[in-house]
């Protein structure tokens, strides 16, 4: 408590030793008189404004006090021969009155300061300049036993606490957009991250839930073949079997916990909607980085012709990233990649189609087989070839259908075809 208070009060001097130093950037508008209209003002509200932890009474008064000592010493300095700490006081002590006036008007309209529209903020702002000045104003005539008013002393100081306020609440206005824009776009890049995670992570969940029912079986036929070793009087057979029955079930339990804690990440009461087109524009981006790591040329189009929130949306993010990087990395150096989005009685077409290196004849049967690849490393090594195994079960597993299609006509494409239920989307089941 005692730490915030101290760096509370340091930020108050900071604010009051700024105004003070802005506020020797003036202009006096009635015959040379000490009344002044300077910067020192704008500064001041442009600090309540993006510092609302300060008290704002307080800051006027530190800010007041700070300005008379401030404008007191440079009297003292400038006519030091002529100088008396009484005479500078009575000059200086209106202005002081102002921005606690001012900071009073500010404490007012506190509570609308985040919600109001900058317009109206603008106006609440201008009438509390006003009032300050007209104080200060007042405060002088009767101290120096002068005339309150002026020639054109409302319309002058009505118009500049116009002009002040539009300019500080614009700048304000300004900054806090600038500061918006650059947490929506953190908070863009941290979800960009989260989709991708979750879109590799998906497909390692679904091959896991194909490990589950694997060793499911296996445990199974295991058990029973430590039955039919039992029976038959093979002790030590029959104890082994047991044994790795047992170890293989220890497996299950272990994979049962990890599948449990990763279905959690996909949980349908925690996820958020996407719709069609945001999944597009995300794979899009994705994967035109992913093209430019590569150093190949690469021009995405889409047209999305339908377009609704899906729950779905992990597995569909899995299947068109899959296929839209086999795309990127089929191209040569320069080619393009098109996906297209529409529905078609009651299904959801989405059509991935590039201009890579293509498909050769022979191998459109296994293309979708597990291990299967034509994808060789530098030193020969082949890829694993699980991706579009992947992506051919996953469709499956959602009731969806995968197809292949080529093209030589005025240029080499090629087209995966994949259509979901439409009703299955749009519920997420």
């Amino acid at each position: 408590m005692q730490r915030y208070r101290n760096n509370v009060g340091m930020q108050m001097m900071l604010v009051a030793v700024m105004t003070a130093i802005a506020g020797e950037f003036k202009i006096t508008p009635f015959n040379g008189e000490v009344f002044r209209i300077g910067l020192g003002s704008s500064a001041f509200l442009l600090s309540l404004l993006l510092m609302r932890q300060l008290p704002c009474v307080y800051s006027g008064v530190v800010t007041g006090i700070t300005v008379l000592v401030f404008r007191s010493a440079i009297d003292g300095f400038v006519s030091y021969d002529t100088f008396t700490f009484y005479a500078s006081l009575k000059t200086h002590v209106s202005a002081a009155l102002y921005y606690i006036v001012f900071a009073i008007g500010m404490k007012g309209i506190q509570g609308i300061l985040s919600k109001g529209h900058p317009l109206l903020l603008s106006c609440l702002i201008s009438l509390i300049d006003f009032v300050s000045n007209e104080i200060e104003l007042l405060t002088r005539s009767i101290l120096f036993d002068s005339a309150y008013l002026y020639k054109g002393q409302l319309i002058l100081i009505g118009v500049t606490s116009v002009v002040r306020s539009i300019f500080v609440v614009g700048m304000y206005s300004s900054i806090i957009i600038s500061q918006m824009r650059a947490v929506h776009n953190e908070q863009q890049k941290r979800m960009e991250q989260m989709l991708n995670v979750g879109s590799g992570l998906y497909g390692e969940v679904f091959y896991l839930k194909k490990s589950m029912d694997t060793i499911e079986r296996i445990t199974a036929k295991s058990h029973e073949l430590y039955c039919k070793l039992s029976s038959a009087g093979e002790k030590d057979a029959s104890r082994s079997m047991l044994e790795i029955t047992q170890q293989i079930h220890e497996v299950k339990k272990d994979s049962q916990r990890i599948l449990s804690g990763l279905l959690k990440v996909f949980s349908r009461e925690t996820a958020s909607d996407m719709t069609l087109a945001e999944i597009v524009i995300f794979v899009i981006q994705s994967n035109s980085g992913y093209s430019k790591m590569l150093k190949k040329e690469v021009h995405f189009e889409k047209k999305v012709d339908t377009n609704y929130a899906t729950a779905h949306f992990i597995p569909l993010l899995t299947v068109l990233n899959n296929l839209v990087s086999n795309a990127v990395e089929a191209i040569d150096t320069k080619g393009w990649v098109r996906i297209k989005v529409y529905e078609q009685e009651d299904e959801t077409i989405v059509v991935v189609s590039d201009t890579g290196t293509g498909i050769a004849e022979q191998n459109k049967e296994v293309i979708f087989e597990p291990g299967f690849t034509t994808k060789f490393n530098d030193e020969g090594c082949a890829a694993t070839g699980i991706g579009l195994s992947h992506v051919r079960d996953i469709v499956h597993s959602s009731g969806g259908k995968l197809s292949l299609h080529t093209s030589r006509q005025s240029e080499e494409t090629t087209t995966f075809v994949v259509a979901f239920s439409t009703h299955t989307l749009k519920l997420g089941v």
